[in-house]
C-alpha cells in the first residue's frame, strides 16, 4: 500500500531520506506554491504534504483531501494553515519552531548594527552619487540596550548573541521566563519601550499582538531609537512608523515581515516605507539560510515519520503531545477523537468484540481532542478498524505503519 507524500514550495533536500523511511512512501515534490485550485487537485490521494509559508490551505482546501493525516510545515509560522479545521478532520500540524532560530538571531543583530550605524542611509545616498562621510548619527552597539519583546527560543537567542557583542540585553514578556546570561526582566512594555535603544520584536500572531507596537508606543521609544521586527507583520502600525520614521522620532526601522506580503516573487511589494532611507526592507527572509532549511527539512520530516510509523505526537500545534515508544506489540492503534464522554469505553468495547485484547494504552487530551494511542494482540481487519471508525465522537482512525 503505497503512501503519498507532496511537498510544495522547493522544500529542503533532508526532508527526502527521513520521509523513504515511512512504509510505501511515494514522494512527489513541487517547486511553488499552487493556487487553491491547483491545491484541491493536487491533494486528491495525498496522506502527507509539506509545505512553507506560501501555500494557504484553508478549511475549503482541507475538505478537498479526506485521504490527508499530517501536514509539514516546513517553516515557524503556520499561520497559512487553518489549524482548527485540520484538528476536526484529524489532520496532525508539525512544524519546526527550533530550527531557524539561529538565523533569525543574526540577522537582527546584523540590523541592528546597520542602523546604529545609519548604513541604510548612507547606503541609498551613495547609490544617488552622494558621500556621506561623517560620523553624525553613528554609533557603536557595545554598551547599548537591546529591548527584547517576546522572550522565547529566538528571544532568548537574540540576547545571549547582543550580550556577546557587549549589549545589555532586557526583556518583556506576558509570560513568566527564566533569564539567560545576564538578560533582566521589565516589567512592562511600556517600561522596556523607555529604556531600550534597540527594540526587536519576537511575538506570535494574535489579537493581543495585533499592533502591539501603534502611534501610542511609538512615541514611548527612546529618541533616536530603533526598531526590529522579524516577528509578524501585524504586529507593527505600519502607517504610525512610517510617521515616526520621516519626523526622525526614530533613528531608524527594520523590517522582514509586513501586513500583506506578495504572493510571489513576480508580484509588487507595495508598502510606504519603500519610500524612506533609514529603512531596512526584507522579504520575510529571517529564517531563509540553507543552515535553517537544512534543519527544518529534518526537525519537520522527523515528527511527521514518527506519527506515522509510531502514532507520536511530537510537537503537534493542533493536536495534544503524545510520546510513545518503540511498538513491541503485533500492532498500534492510532485513535483521533474528540473529548467526549463515553469515547474510551466504546472504543474498548469495539475491541473487545472484535476479541482484541489491549495491552498498553496512551491517552492525552487537550482543546477538545484526544489522541489514543493503542497496543493490540493482533492486527486489525478492515471490519474491526471501520468499528472503532464508527465510535461516537472519532475523527480519524488508522493503523502505525510500522507493523509488518
Amino acid at each position: 500500500m503505497s503512501l503519498n507524500i507532496l511537498l510544495l514550495e522547493d522544500v529542503h533536500a533532508s526532508a527526502t531520506p527521513i520521509l523513504q523511511t515511512i512504509r510505501g512512501a511515494e514522494i512527489v515534490r513541487l517547486k511553488h506554491a499552487p493556487d487553491a485550485a491547483e491545491l484541491k487537485s493536487l491533494l486528491a490521494g495525498v496522506s502527507v504534504v509539506g509545505l512553507r509559508s506560501r501555500t494557504a490551505l484553508t478549511r475549503e482546501v482541507l475538505a478537498s483531501a479526506p485521504q490527508l493525516r499530517a501536514i509539514g510545515a516546513y517553516c515557524t509560522g503556520t499561520n497559512n494553515i487553518d489549524l482548527k479545521a485540520a484538528a476536526e478532520q484529524g489532520v496532525a500540524v508539525f512544524n519546526g519552531p527550533f530550527s531557524n532560530t539561529r538565523s533569525v538571531a543574526e540577522l537582527v543583530i546584523g540590523h541592528a548594527i546597520h542602523l546604529l550605524r545609519r548604513v541604510p542611509e548612507r547606503h541609498a545616498a551613495a547609490r544617488r552619487g552622494q558621500w556621506l562621510k561623517d560620523s553624525r548619527g553613528s554609533n557603536e552597539i557595545r554598551g547599548k540596550t537591546l529591548g527584547i519583546v517576546g522572550y522565547g527560543k529566538i528571544g532568548t537567542q537574540t540576547g545571549l548573541l547582543a550580550e556577546a557583542i557587549g549589549m545589555r540585553v532586557i526583556y518583556h514578556d506576558i509570560e513568566a521566563r527564566l533569564p539567560l546570561g545576564n538578560a533582566s526582566a521589565v516589567a512592562s512594555l511600556e517600561a522596556l519601550l523607555h529604556e531600550a535603544d534597540v527594540v526587536t520584536l519576537h511575538v506570535p500572531q494574535t489579537e493581543r499582538t495585533r499592533h502591539l507596537i501603534d502611534a501610542e508606543r511609538l512615541a514611548q521609544m527612546k529618541p533616536d531609537a530603533v526598531l526590529i521586527n522579524l516577528a509578524r507583520g501585524h504586529a507593527v502600525d505600519i502607517d504610525a512608523l512610517h510617521a515616526a520614521l520621516g519626523t526622525g522620532r526614530l533613528r531608524g526601522a527594520a523590517l522582514d515581515v509586513f501586513p500583506v506580503e506578495p504572493a510571489s516573487s513576480a508580484a509588487v511589494f507595495e508598502s510606504p516605507l519603500r519610500e524612506l532611507d533609514n529603512v531596512i526592507l526584507t522579504p520575510h527572509v529571517g529564517g531563509s539560510t540553507i543552515e535553517a532549511q537544512h534543519n527544518l527539512g529534518i526537525e519537520v520530516s522527523e515528527k511527521l515519520r514518527d506519527f506515522l510509523m509510531l502514532g507520536a505526537v511530537r510537537g503537534s500545534v493542533n493536536l495534544p503531545e503524545v510520546s510513545v515508544g518503540a511498538l513491541r506489540s503485533p500492532a498500534r492503534l492510532v485513535h483521533i477523537h474528540r473529548d467526549q464522554p463515553g469515547v474510551m469505553s466504546q472504543l474498548n468495547g469495539a475491541l473487545a468484540a472484535a476479541g482484541i485484547n489491549v495491552s498498553h494504552l496512551h491517552l492525552e487530551t487537550q482543546g477538545g481532542f484526544g489522541v489514543a494511542v493503542i497496543d493490540v494482540n493482533r492486527q486489525l481487519d478492515a471490519a474491526t478498524l471501520a468499528a472503532v471508525s464508527g465510535v461516537a465522537g472519532t475523527v480519524r482512525a488508522f493503523t502505525a505503519l510500522s507493523v509488518p
